[in-house]
């Protein structure tokens, strides 16, 4: 299913690429949640009004504003930095995140997961798997905190040795294939990687999910 990322604004900073910046998308209509028993479709994938993030700091901000994109909304990354505690050392965790995401969508829409391994196992990667799949079909997007150097499905390598948060709006191969939009360079605003890759790229960090 192709996909479009609508690029909102360019800025960068110098170095986000290997940096990362923490430790650890135009508006369109939501995807209405299903009423009947979840299913996974073998794809879908979520328009983001991508905005690149201005500082090597903001990827947390950054990537929730371009997760809640998807759902029409347009949020000052500025505002969501203030509420979530960002500073130059970066977004805490994950848990900085979860309650910003549910401010934005609803009391207890979102809730945080973590992988607290050193690589995820194969009960961690389904969950995940899972968790992607549903969160998307709702018509959302998950936020995942990172670390470390992960391949994309293109072979290209995505390096944030300090950490980082990247925004996952969409699948593919029934899951086992998850579409990033990634706010630290607008030149590599979006690819794809395995929910295997992306699983361990998690490990010892967290995401928020449906």
């Amino acid at each position: 299913m192709p996909t479009t990322i609508l690029r909102k604004t360019a800025l960068t900073a110098a170095g986000l690429i290997t940096t990362g910046g923490a430790i650890a998308a135009p508006a369109t209509t939501a995807l209405a949640a299903p009423t009947t028993p979840h299913t996974t479709d073998t794809s879908r994938v979520l328009t983001v009004d991508y905005e690149a993030q201005p500082n090597f700091y903001y990827c947390g901000p950054a990537a929730a504003r371009n997760a809640l994109s998807v759902q029409g909304k347009d949020i000052d990354v500025d505002s969501m930095a203030d509420r979530m505690g960002t500073t130059e050392s970066g977004t805490d965790s994950i848990n900085d995140i979860t309650p910003i995401l549910n401010t934005e969508t609803g009391n207890d829409v979102y809730r945080s997961v973590e992988i607290s391994t050193p690589t995820a196992n194969d009960k961690q990667t389904d969950t995940l798997r899972d968790d992607i799949t549903r969160t998307v079909d709702d018509g959302r997007a998950v936020v995942a905190n990172i670390a470390g150097t992960a391949t994309d499905t293109n072979g290209d390598t995505h390096s944030f040795a300090g950490g980082h948060y990247i925004t996952v709006n969409g699948y593919r191969d029934a899951g086992n294939e998850v579409k990033i939009a990634d706010s630290a360079n607008p030149n590599t605003a979006e690819y794809w990687i395995t929910t295997e890759a992306l699983a361990d790229w998690i490990a010892t960090r967290g995401y928020s999910t449906n």
